[in-house]
């Protein structure tokens, strides 16, 4: 599918992967409304992009407030959520605070939201991504929300692909990427990433443009659906 002339709405669209996928979109040629619930992010953003970009505060668990969104920007050809949802809970599951346990599924309310009440508005030719993170396949210890989540994601994805058919939904799984998601700057933060990266084949972080570019494909590609792209330079491998 040619890019060129099509519009998408990102959700989380202004920082970390979602920006880099809305500036990609937008170099594409492509009409973007990407959303956000973070008013210093959206005007941060707004210097990276044309005028072609329309930016939205929207939180993706205002299921009011979504179905507004979609409604005044449809039709629209493509809907990307890269949003958290909000913070998640991490460390030793038995001495894990239950209520940040089920707070990380935030995530997946605001994907389920975002896909129930978006599809609707898409063309049969339209296609519709998620990311999930490699944790939802290779859970480290004290990553059980994270991958508990992500593994939901993944599973979303394949169980409602067979209903919005033809249109197409998929799903990217990144590794490891270097995002505004860690709070560590400096020195703290290269050490912290290079000690998460050293044992995967390519023992790097990876950039939130290489994420993008695979949603990017995924959009274009008129032949994949219900499928999940690895980009994690080799840490779902032994």
């Amino acid at each position: 599918m040619k890019l060129e002339g099509k519009k998408a709405i990102v959700l989380g669209g202004t920082s970390g992967i979602g920006l880099a996928t809305t500036q990609q979109l937008d170099e594409a040629g492509v009409t973007v409304v990407a959303g956000s619930r973070n008013l210093a992010h959206i005007e941060t953003a707004k210097a990276t992009t044309s005028e072609r970009v329309n930016y939205r505060e929207i939180d993706v668990l205002d299921r009011e407030g979504l179905a507004t969104l979609f409604s005044e920007e449809a039709p629209y050809d493509f809907l990307v959520n890269c949003a958290t949802g909000g913070a998640r809970a991490s460390g030793p599951f038995l001495q894990m605070d239950l209520d940040g346990f089920q707070g990380s599924f935030r995530k997946l309310w605001g994907y389920t939201n975002s896909v129930r009440l978006g599809t609707e508005y898409l063309p049969e030719d339209g296609a519709i991504v998620l990311v999930s993170g490699f944790p939802a396949r290779k859970s480290n210890p004290g990553s059980s929300a994270i991958s508990t989540v992500g593994n939901a994601v993944e599973g979303f994805v394949r169980a409602i692909a067979p209903e919005i058919a033809p249109r197409r939904i998929n799903v990217v799984c990144p590794g490891v990427i270097d995002t505004p998601m860690f709070a560590q700057t400096g020195e703290a933060r290269q050490q912290m990433l290079a000690q998460a990266t050293q044992r995967m084949l390519i023992p790097r972080a990876g950039t939130a443009d290489e994420v993008a570019s695979a949603i990017l494909f995924c959009l274009e590609n008129g032949y994949m659906t219900g499928g999940t792209i690895d980009v994690e330079g080799g840490a779902l491998l032994p």
